[in-house]
């Protein structure tokens, strides 16, 4: 675990073998800062010239001595976003049937999606911020794909980008990379199955697929929304993932079950916020 920060800044450098770069950092709030920010604190000992973008209402991004900040204003006060982040990840801890759960994951989702693409509206707007973006000549974007933002900078800016995430609901991550995903061994979310099942349990995993579609049709097509009207042409979803030069996914088949994984998919279990030393 002590190699993994090490080897990410190898990837996420992109820059030459001597030279510092400039890295354009559009992160997740909560516990995908937590994690991110580890990386990013890295890259800022080690010379590189980091800008993290984010709003000015967040739970846990703060500024640091390792990188800079640039922030914009958005349309809903820390009280309310508070009070969403912790609707919203209650539910993970609530019992009951897959129909009771998927609802709540729906209804949950929904709200967050819309304080995410509010967000994002709101710096795509920002003709000051984004002319700032454009002026800097950033060498590569780093961001978490599960909120979408940073793919459409990362576009707009024709810069090669970075996607730092633990997941992607609906398994976008697979179709964005082409990455087979056989219902024989990889299980949906929700589903409570393993990479062991039988026929029936098989044809369970398959109907999820169904939901999971319904599911992200909501919460990311907003955001191709807004990635057409700010570039100008028709982008999707896909294109916007499709765009990444390396994933870097914070698993590890030690804990998970195995899956197939593609050339720029680049497991890095361990790095889930700071890490610490264990005892002996």
């Amino acid at each position: 675990l002590s190699a993994s920060p090490k080897v990410m800044v190898l990837l996420l450098s992109l820059l030459g073998l001597a030279a510092a770069g400039k890295l354009l950092v559009v992160p997740v709030d909560g516990s995908h800062w937590l994690s991110m920010r580890e990386v990013v604190d890295f890259l800022g000992q080690r010379g590189h010239e980091v800008v993290v973008l984010a709003p000015e209402v967040t739970m846990r991004i703060k500024p640091s001595k390792t990188f800079g900040m640039k922030m914009y204003s958005v349309p809903y006060t820390k009280e309310e976003l508070k009070k969403e982040f912790q609707a919203f990840f209650h539910f993970s801890f609530e019992q009951g049937s897959f129909l009771e759960r998927f609802v709540k994951a729906y209804q949950g989702i929904k709200r967050i999606t819309t304080f995410g693409v509010s967000s994002c509206g709101h710096l795509l707007q920002n003709k000051k911020l984004i002319r700032y973006l454009e002026e800097n000549k950033f060498d590569a974007v780093l961001t978490d794909p599960v909120l979408l933002c940073g793919a459409i900078l990362a576009k707009h800016l024709s810069l090669p980008s970075v996607y730092f995430l633990r997941g992607i609901p609906c398994g976008l991550d697979f179709d964005a990379t082409q990455c087979p995903r056989p219902h024989s061994y990889v299980p949906r979310g929700f589903t409570q199955l393993t990479d062991r099942m039988t026929f029936l349990q098989r044809v369970k995993n398959i109907l999820h697929d169904i939901l999971d579609i319904f599911l992200c049709d909501f919460a990311f097509q907003p955001y191709s929304k807004l990635a057409s009207e700010f570039l100008q042409q028709d982008v999707t979803v896909q294109d916007l993932l499709h765009q990444a030069s390396v994933w870097l996914l914070r698993s590890e088949f030690v804990l998970e079950y195995p899956r197939p994984l593609m050339p720029n998919i680049i497991p890095i279990g361990g790095v889930n916020c700071a890490h610490k030393e264990l005892s002996q």
